[in-house]
């Protein structure tokens, strides 16, 4: 099955520069089927088919109640298959261990292992609050995995429209496009986990539109497992104790967006890009000059206005644009910010 997300996949990885040979290979789709995605000429569908009865399902209460009724104690597939068996089920013992896979509890997962990456390949995002009510003020967040380099926006909300500028911005702070995007699970980001399938997930339009503009892969932190992007986690806590406590100390009530942002942009150069990172025990600013280089070349701004129709049977993907602002708009936006 052929999904949109699929298709945008494709897309990204021959931005990336590889090949039909090895698309096919990292997305499980065959050769000819990435050359009619790339034609434009590839179906879309939008989930899996409904399933078909099984033989099974009049025994499946039965088994949900086994279960429950021994708690702990494991309960083999094959003593199970016995039990069912004597009451009428004539199917494979291979269709209760599929079963028995859906139902019972999973093992508690492994604690997380942070591991590092290779430089330009992953970017850690998310938003922070800071504060709520009728005055909220909420941070947004960017750091490169490899340099630590990063990036902070402050906002008053956190819509699919504000997520798309600030990180359209933040990409063009660090002057380039890593491979991955590692984020939580917003519905600014996913609309439904696992919807065609497992590991196969519908992104909000939008955001994917901008990713296929720019050539970067989404790639989701597990639900509630938000120490998955550790490195921006940390870098979270640091904006709050490095900036965001002496801001409140000095000015309190007076601390909104547009202070924030004029004071963030020196802070991001002075201090937080120039410290010695306590992990790295080097400074981000430092090792970023090594990782610049393996970062992908911008292309011209998104502006989060123009978006991409997906191929059909028989249409190429044209783009459409709303209205859109002059180029010289966003130089000027992009200024006030750095002020």
């Amino acid at each position: 099955m052929l999904t949109k997300e699929n298709q945008v996949e494709i897309h990204v990885l021959r931005r990336q520069g590889k090949s039909i040979r090895e698309i096919a290979r990292e997305t499980g789709a065959s050769r000819n089927t990435v050359r009619a995605v790339l034609r434009g000429q590839a179906d879309e569908q939008y989930g899996p088919r409904r399933p078909m009865p099984s033989i099974l399902d009049p025994y499946k209460d039965h088994l949900r109640s086994r279960l429950e009724q021994a708690g702990p104690i494991r309960l083999d597939a094959t003593v199970l298959h016995r039990e069912i068996a004597q009451q009428g089920y004539s199917g494979s013992i291979y269709a209760i261990r599929r079963f028995l896979a859906t139902i019972r509890p999973r093992p508690q997962p492994e604690p997380v292992v942070r591991f590092e990456t290779p430089p330009g390949k992953q970017l850690q995002i998310d938003f922070v609050v800071v504060r709520r009510g009728p005055s909220p003020l909420r941070v947004f967040t960017a750091e490169l995995g490899y340099s630590r380099y990063a990036y902070a926006e402050f906002t008053d909300n956190e819509r699919t429209e504000t997520l798309i500028a600030c990180l359209e911005r933040a990409l063009h702070y660090f002057g380039g496009v890593p491979r991955h995007i590692l984020c939580d699970n917003p519905k600014t980001i996913v609309i439904e986990r696992n919807a065609y399938g497992d590991g196969r997930h519908r992104y909000n339009d939008k955001l994917y539109d901008l990713a296929k503009h720019y050539g970067f892969q989404i790639h989701l932190c597990a639900p509630y497992r938000a120490q998955t992007k550790g490195k921006v986690e940390r870098f979270h806590r640091y904006v709050r104790s490095s900036l965001i406590n002496p801001l409140q100390s000095l000015h309190q009530e007076s601390v909104d967006v547009a202070l924030c942002n004029r004071e963030v942009q020196p802070w991001l150069r002075e201090v937080a890009n120039a410290r010695v990172h306590a992990t790295l025990k080097e400074r981000p600013v430092d090792r970023f000059q090594a990782e610049r280089e393996h970062l992908q070349p911008l292309t011209p701004p998104y502006g989060g206005h123009r978006r991409l129709r997906f191929a059909t049977s028989s249409t190429m993907p044209v783009p459409f644009e709303s209205l859109q602002h002059p180029l010289a708009t966003y130089e000027r936006l992009a200024l006030e910010i750095a002020r």
